[in-house]
C-alpha cells in the first residue's frame, strides 16, 4: 500500500515536471513520450544505483573505497578488474618485483581485488602500479583510482606515487560558498600562465596569475588540464588518471593553496572535467585496464572516438557510473573545486559524437541518434553535484542545443546550471575572417547574439581556448596579423592597429553586453595576446614558446595592449557593477546597417554601437527613453587607446518630437567611427 502511494506521488511529480517543460516550450509536446520514457529513465537508473539505501552522494563515494586507503594501522588497496586473473602491487616497496607477499585477493563475485598492508610498509613518496595478468598474457598498470601519478623526467615513465605527508594542507577558508553573481569567467591553464618557456606551476599561478585575474573584475577561474594526462600537448584532454591533479604542476597540496587563495578573494574556482572520453593509453590510463576493451569503455567500433583518438566510456554500466559519479564528488570533496565546465558533451550525447551534423530541427535531439545511457549519466552527474554542494556551477560544452540540458531537474530538465553559446564564437570568426567590417550585417549579428532557447541560462563569449590553438587565430590575430609585431607601441601610428584595437574592443562589449547569464574570456585574450597556443611536440621540435602567455607586454606601458587589458577591465566592472546579467531582458531600441548604427537597453543602461568603419555620425537621433544620462563607458577614450573625440563629462537630455501625431523622445549624439558608448540614465538635478 506504501508503495503503491510512492509511486504515485512520483508520477504525479513527473507529470509536473514536463508541464513545466512543455509549458516553457510547446515545440516540445510532439516529443512527449520521448522526453518522459527519459525521466522515466533517469528515476529508475537512480534507484538502481541507490537501491533505496542511500543518498546518491553515498553511492558516489566509490575513491572512499577503491585506490589506496590508510585505515588506522593499515593500507587498504582496492581495485575493480573483472576481467584480470591475478593483480599484484609492484613498486618501490618490492624493488619492482613480483611478490606473492603483495599478490590482491579477490572478494566477491564483481571482479573486486584488495590488499591490506602494516602501514610501515608503504611511505610518503614511494612509487608503485599494478602488473595485472589475464586470461591471454599480463600488464602493467596505473591504478585507476591513483590520487598522484608522476612522470620520471629522465624515462618519461609515469607510475602512482603514495601521497601522505605528514603535514597535509590546512584549509583556511572552510566555509566558502559561491556568490551567487552570474559567472565571470577566466578561463586559464596553469602550465602556459607564466611568461618562461617552460611548464607552470600551481604555486607560480597562485603568485603571479591569480593577482592578475583578481584586478581584472572576473570572479570565476576555470582551469584547464588538471586530472593527470600523459601528452601535454593534448591540453589536458585526453584524461589519464582522473583522480590525480597533474604532478606536472606541482603538488596537491599546492593546488589546494591556490583554490583557497582564490576562495580568500571571493573568486570561485571551476574545473574542466572530461568525462566524454578518455586516453588510448594501456600503462597510463583505462583502456585494457584487465585485457578487455570493454571494461570501462564500449566494446568494438562504439568505444573508439576516431576523431579524437580516444576511449568512448560505456555509460550504461553500473560500474562506470560508479567511477565518473564518485569523480565528480571527489574534486567537491578533496580539492573544494566550485563546479565545473563540462567538456564535449554534444559528442557524449549523440552515437554521431556531433560530427558533420547541423542540428537544425528538434526531430535531431529525438530521432534515435542520442545516447540515452549518456543523457542519463548527465542528469544523474549534475543531481549529485548539486546535492553535495548547491551552490556549485555546472556549465555543459554543447554545440548542439538540446532542449532541457541547461535546466534545472526540479523544472523538468537535465539539470546543468548553464550551457556555453558557442555559436557566437564561431559567428565572430566567421565574420572577422570572411566579411570586411564596412559589410557587417547589423540585424544578422544582433540575432546571432541574441538568439538563445529561453529558460536556459548561457555563457557568452567572443573567443575561448579553442579559437586560440595552432591552426586558428585569435580575433585580435585575424584583425592585425603580423603588423602587432611591428606597431603596437603608443607613440607608432598605423592605420591597422587602429582599426583592431577598436574592434577588438567593440566586440567583447558587444558580446558580453548581449551575453545571457554569464561571460567567458580566456587568459591573455583580454589584452589581445599575440600569436595562437601551441603546446611542445614533435611537429615544433618541442618548443615552449606558443605555450606560455606574455605578460610583459601587458605590463610595458609604452604598449598598446595595455589600453586593451583596462578596457577589458572597466567593461567587466561595469557588467558586474549594473548586474546587467542579471536581467534576461534586451531591449532593442535602434538597428541601422547601412549606418552601421546598433544601440538597445539592458538594466536601464543603453549601449550606443557605432560600427560603422569611415562615417562619424553627427547629431545622430534614435528613439530612447525619457531623461538625462551620462556617459559611464566610451570605448574611444584616450586611457583605452582611442582618440578622445568625445567629452567625458557631457550629459545628454532626451529632446521631445513633437512633429508626429504620436510624441517620442530622442536622444542626438555624436557617434565617432568605430565607437561603443554606455550611457546610464541619471536623476534630473545632477
Amino acid at each position: 500500500m506504501s508503495t503503491s502511494r510512492n509511486s504515485h506521488r512520483q508520477s504525479d511529480s513527473t507529470a509536473e515536471l514536463f508541464t513545466r517543460l512543455l509549458e516553457k516550450d510547446p515545440y516540445l509536446r510532439p516529443y512527449e513520450n520521448v522526453i518522459r520514457k527519459r525521466f522515466a529513465r533517469f528515476l529508475e537508473m537512480e534507484k538502481k544505483l541507490t537501491q533505496g539505501k542511500m543518498s546518491l552522494a553515498e553511492f558516489a563515494a566509490g575513491h572512499e573505497y577503491f585506490g589506496l586507503n590508510l585505515c588506522g594501522n593499515e593500507w587498504i588497496f582496492r581495485e575493480w578488474a573483472p576481467g584480470a586473473t591475478a593483480v599484484f602491487l609492484v613498486g618501490d616497496m618490492t624493488g619492482w618485483k613480483k611478490k606473492k607477499a603483495f599478490a590482491l585477493e579477490r572478494i566477491g563475485e564483481e571482479g573486486v581485488w584488495e590488499i591490506r598492508l602494516p602501514a610501515g610498509v608503504l611511505e610518503h613518496g614511494d612509487l608503485y602500479r599494478l602488473r595485472v595478468h589475464w586470461n591471454s598474457g599480463e600488464g602493467d598498470r596505473i591504478p585507476a583510482y591513483a590520487r598522484r601519478v608522476v612522470q620520471d623526467p629522465r624515462t618519461l615513465i609515469f607510475n602512482a606515487q603514495v601521497w601522505h605527508p605528514s603535514s597535509p594542507y590546512e584549509w583556511q577558508f572552510d566555509d566558502f560558498r559561491c556568490p551567487p553573481d552570474p559567472p565571470f569567467i577566466y578561463e586559464a591553464h596553469v602550465g602556459m600562465a607564466q611568461e618562461e618557456e617552460k611548464v607552470g606551476s600551481y604555486q607560480e599561478f597562485t603568485r603571479q596569475t591569480l593577482p592578475r585575474i583578481i584586478a581584472s573584475g572576473y570572479n570565476t577561474v576555470q582551469l584547464m588540464a588538471i586530472p593527470e594526462h600523459p601528452y601535454y600537448a593534448s591540453f589536458g584532454y585526453h584524461v589519464s588518471s582522473f583522480f590525480a591533479a597533474s604532478s606536472r604542476f606541482g603538488t596537491p597540496e599546492d593546488l589546494k593553496e591556490l583554490i583557497d587563495t582564490a576562495h580568500a578573494a571571493g573568486i570561485r574556482v571551476i574545473m574542466d572535467l572530461v568525462h566524454s572520453h578518455a586516453v588510448n593509453n594501456e600503462v597510463e590510463g583505462l583502456s585494457r585496464f584487465d585485457g578487455t576493451l570493454y571494461q570501462y569503455f564500449h566494446d568494438g567500433p562504439r568505444g573508439l572516438h576516431e576523431a579524437w583518438d580516444s576511449r568512448c566510456f560505456d555509460y550504461g554500466k553500473i560500474q562506470v557510473l560508479h567511477f565518473l559519479l564518485s569523480n565528480c564528488r571527489f574534486w567537491l570533496d578533496e580539492y573544494r573545486f566550485d563546479g565545473f565546465r563540462f567538456d564535449g558533451v554534444t559528442s557524449m550525447l549523440y552515437h554521431h559524437h556531433g560530427l558533420g551534423r547541423a542540428f537544425t530541427s528538434y526531430d535531431d535531439y529525438y530521432d534515435g541518434s542520442v545516447d540515452e545511457d549518456a543523457l542519463t549519466y548527465l542528469a544523474l552527474a549534475n543531481k549529485l553535484i548539486h546535492d553535495v554542494r548547491p551552490d556549485a556551477v555546472t556549465i555543459a560544452e554543447d554545440i548542439s542545443g538540446m532542449p532541457g540540458l541547461a535546466v534545472r531537474r526540479p523544472e523538468g530538465g537535465i539539470g546543468f546550471d548553464y550551457r556555453l553559446a558557442m555559436g557566437v564564437p564561431d559567428y565572430w570568426i566567421r565574420l572577422v575572417k570572411g566579411v570586411p567590417d564596412e559589410d557587417w550585417p547589423i540585424g544578422n549579428l544582433w540575432n546571432e547574439l541574441t538568439n538563445r532557447r529561453m529558460g536556459e541560462k548561457t555563457i557568452g563569449y567572443a573567443e575561448s581556448h579553442d579559437q586560440a590553438l595552432v591552426g586558428d587565430k585569435t580575433l585580435i590575430f585575424r584583425l592585425i596579423g603580423s603588423e602587432m609585431y611591428h606597431h603596437m607601441r603608443i607613440s607608432d601610428e598605423n592605420i591597422k592597429i587602429d582599426r583592431g584595437v577598436a574592434l577588438h574592443k567593440l566586440v567583447r562589449l558587444i558580446t558580453l553586453s548581449t551575453a545571457g547569464n554569464g561571460y567567458l574570456n580566456f587568459m591573455g585574450n583580454e589584452f589581445g595576446h599575440p600569436e595562437w597556443v601551441d603546446f611542445p611536440r614533435e611537429g615544433n621540435a618541442g618548443s615552449y614558446h606558443y605555450a606560455r602567455r606574455q605578460w610583459h607586454l601587458v605590463d610595458n606601458p609604452d604598449l598598446k595592449y595595455r589600453f586593451l587589458a583596462c578596457f577589458d577591465r572597466d567593461m567587466v566592472v561595469l557588467a558586474r557593477r549594473f548586474r546587467i546579467l542579471e536581467s534576461s531582458e534586451i531591449r532593442l531600441l535602434y538597428e541601422h546597417s547601412d549606418d552601421k548604427v546598433l544601440i538597445f537597453q539592458r538594466t536601464g543602461l543603453l549601449f550606443v554601437f557605432n560600427l560603422h568603419h569611415a562615417r562619424s555620425h553627427v547629431d545622430y537621433r534614435f528613439e530612447a527613453p525619457p531623461g538625462k544620462y551620462r556617459t559611464i563607458l566610451d570605448s574611444d577614450a584616450t586611457e583605452y587607446g582611442g582618440h578622445g573625440r568625445l567629452d567625458p563629462d557631457q550629459y545628454h537630455l532626451t529632446l521631445l518630437d513633437t512633429s508626429r501625431d504620436c510624441k517620442r523622445h530622442f536622444l542626438s549624439l555624436y557617434l565617432p567611427t568605430r565607437t561603443a558608448l554606455v550611457l546610464q540614465p541619471v536623476s534630473p538635478e545632477k
